[in-house]
């Protein structure tokens, strides 16, 4: 198990070094860079060449990696070009909004499919299995942004339930907070639903084919209790998978829908450095969420052998 750990524990650092290069070589072949950004086109070549020195801009590409890299891993992610604060703190700010949107993104997402897709494994020939089929297309063909300005007509404009936009901050109160991140969690939670739906329909079918299933069937267990007691147990490494692919993404991938409702996230942040050519903020989010991908991969790995334990033997 030791040995399984380290040798996982290595290929992660591994990644996120060969991510992290990926990352840097990446934005330094961005066209424009921040001085110019930060001077216009109006500056004269004098003053472009003084702040791209000031910025250490003028230095070789494995000098400023390497730079970077020593001040991540000392905690200091460099100083905003556009906000003239630290990137850390930005990020963390940031966080605060972008984080309890994707967990309650994939709360919802989970509340909707694992019944959804348990019941139209139970009853494959039933209403509930066209119920779920209907609902996964329909939810995974439209897209999220779609999905948050239909709600934002419906519960904003049209009902006047919720607020169209913005967020409050947690220090206004749990409430008006989690009431700024209902609908964006909707809007992001419904498309993924849609294929958790799926692959859960498809994994408790498959178990419940298995041979423990129909011998507890024989010794005279319910049809409910062999269901939730011995398939969706043993469907749940397909369904742990699924769910650590979706919270990356939600995190990484709310991008349009925190702008949609003018949300100050980590998507909204990635979108405005990028924009205003702000690479040192812009590179420390991207290798933010790359290094989430990565760890959320590692912990779902680790989990099979806490689920599964035919891979703990096998260890």
């Amino acid at each position: 198990m030791i040995a399984l750990l380290g040798r996982r524990f290595a290929g992660l650092i591994l990644t996120l070094a060969a991510v992290s290069f990926l990352i840097f070589a990446v934005m330094d072949l961005l066209p424009g860079d921040a001085a110019s950004i930060m001077l216009g086109t109006s500056a004269t070549p004098e003053t472009l060449a003084a702040l791209r020195h000031e910025l250490g801009l003028d230095q070789p590409l494995l000098f400023r990696y390497g730079q970077w890299v020593a001040g991540v891993l000392s905690g200091d992610l460099g100083q905003s070009y556009t906000y003239g604060v630290p990137v850390a703190g930005l990020i963390l700010e940031r966080l605060a909004v972008t984080l309890p949107l994707a967990l309650l993104a994939i709360l919802l997402s989970v509340a909707i499919a694992v019944p959804l897709g348990t019941f139209a494994a139970a009853r494959r020939d039933g209403i509930a299995a066209i119920i779920a089929t209907l609902f996964s297309q329909v939810s995974i063909a439209v897209p999220a942004f779609w999905v948050a300005l239909l709600l934002i007509i419906l519960f904003s404009t049209t009902l006047g339930l919720m607020p169209a936009g913005g967020f409050p901050g947690w220090g206004a109160g749990l409430w008006p907070a989690l009431q700024a991140l209902v609908m964006p969690a909707t809007a992001l939670a419904l498309p993924q639903a849609g294929v958790l739906t799926r692959v859960t329909r498809t994994a408790v079918l498959e178990t419940l084919h298995e041979d423990f299933t129909r011998t507890a069937l024989a010794k005279g267990l319910s049809a409910r209790a062999v269901l939730w007691r011995h398939a969706v147990p043993n469907a749940l490494v397909p369904i742990l998978t699924t769910l650590g692919l979706q919270f990356t993404f939600l995190v990484a991938g709310a991008i349009l829908v925190e702008n949609v409702f003018n949300l100050p996230g980590l998507g909204r942040l990635a979108f405005q450095a990028l924009s205003q050519r702000d690479i040192i903020a812009m590179q420390d989010v991207v290798l933010f969420f790359a290094a989430l991908v990565v760890i959320m991969n590692f912990l779902v790995d680790m989990s099979y052998l806490a689920i599964d334990p035919r891979l703990r033997r096998d260890v």
